[in-house]
């Protein structure tokens, strides 16, 4: 039997790559494709529509490496770091 912990790994591993296999390097996202995963998958969290730079700040923030992509690593800080401004409210609603 697989743990929740286990699968919560899969689900993030498989939601990275649905979006970083829309277009060049498998591995990472590019510009778009990370501007279409925030949207998708983040809007309740990140106000991206609303500032059109958003997107823009989100990826010179993420992108360690400066090589205009976001790599998994890259990507697991932001899910991590959202998780934990979130914490408050996710052990709130918990109960």
């Amino acid at each position: 039997m697989t743990s929740q912990l286990h699968q919560t790994m899969q689900t993030l591993v498989s939601v990275f790559h649905t979006y970083s296999s829309q277009e060049g390097d498998k591995n990472k996202l590019s510009r778009r494709e990370l501007k279409d995963l925030l949207q998708n998958e983040l809007s309740d969290y990140l106000e991206t529509q609303k500032d059109s730079t958003s997107i823009d700040k989100i990826m010179a923030e993420l992108d360690e490496n400066r090589d205009g992509e976001v790599d998994f690593q890259e990507f697991a800080i932001l899910v991590a770091s959202l998780s934990v401004a979130c914490y408050d409210f996710f052990c709130e609603n918990q109960q």
